[in-house]
């Protein structure tokens, strides 16, 4: 994929034990570097400082997001002291993108910090919601090509961004979050129970108590961040589920439809036209 200091990158590596063979040193240009492994390690040192990023092996995988500012030009080399195979997403943000981000945002320090530090850096473990958008990224529909294939790429990859931005502040906040912060990170575990549970009877009781708060709490907040219904996003999520199952796996309509929570047909087939403007058929491999 070729791209230039403006753009935004968005690119994956998968089963290959380094992302390139050159370990000299190279040119860097500035920008926001955020890698989403799911496997593997790596190694590298910019400006003399040194890196390393370990999410573990393909049979004890410890996923980890790490996050990278690059606020001025440097020198970059690759240290290949692992065999072990990557399976990682790799974002990039250009300078002139987040200067424009830091122009339109206040209240928030801790990014504003990060974003002017050389070097500055930050990692967690990230939630199911995260995990399942960079797998989107590893292996997008396979309808997808050009244009629309880098839009639905550069999608995942900003929602991917946000909720990292998000883990930072609240990291940063300490013992003290912002009320509607705290709802938000409330919020955000039940998004990450749903999608790990999309195969469950997943009523608003149940859900309510994974996430330690009350089914109207649950309800408003979830509507409030996220735009949608509780119930909406689930149904939602499953369709999803079931157009990528057709789209990599070929799986046959009748089971889509039950991946997605329908019994009738019909009525899943009429929902995923509404949804994506095609027919389950023929978003089918």
């Amino acid at each position: 994929m070729h791209y230039t200091s403006q753009d935004l990158f968005v690119g994956a590596l998968e089963n290959a034990p380094n992302c390139t063979l050159n370990d000299r040193d190279q040119s860097v240009w500035s920008k926001f570097m955020l890698m989403v492994l799911f496997q593997g390690s790596q190694h590298f040192v910019i400006d003399g400082v040194r890196f390393r990023i370990d999410a573990g092996s393909a049979k004890a995988p410890s996923p980890v997001v790490f996050m990278l500012n690059v606020a001025q030009p440097g020198r970059l080399r690759f240290i290949h002291d692992s065999t072990a195979p990557l399976h990682k997403v790799m974002i990039s943000a250009p300078l002139p993108w987040l200067n424009r981000l830091m122009e339109t945002q206040e209240g928030m320090p801790a990014l504003r910090d990060f974003f002017t530090r050389h070097l500055s850096h930050f990692s967690f473990e990230p939630g199911q919601h995260i995990l399942q958008l960079a797998e989107k990224i590893m292996h997008p529909p396979s309808l997808l090509t050009g244009e629309l294939k880098s839009i639905y790429l550069k999608a995942q990859a900003l929602d991917i961004m946000w909720q990292s931005c998000l883990a930072l502040v609240t990291d940063k906040a300490g013992g003290w979050q912002a009320p509607t912060l705290m709802s938000l990170k409330q919020c955000e575990r039940v998004r990450d129970y749903i999608v790990a549970n999309l195969d469950k009877d997943l009523t608003i009781d149940r859900i309510a108590r994974e996430a330690g708060a009350s089914p109207s709490t649950i309800q408003r907040h979830f509507k409030e961040h996220f735009g949608v219904p509780v119930f909406v996003f689930i149904r939602q999520e499953r369709l999803q589920a079931a157009r990528a199952a057709l789209a990599t796996e070929g799986i046959p309509v009748s089971q889509a439809a039950h991946l997605a929570g329908y019994t009738n047909i019909s009525s899943f087939t009429t929902a995923f036209r509404k949804s994506f403007g095609v027919t389950p058929k023929q978003a089918r491999a």
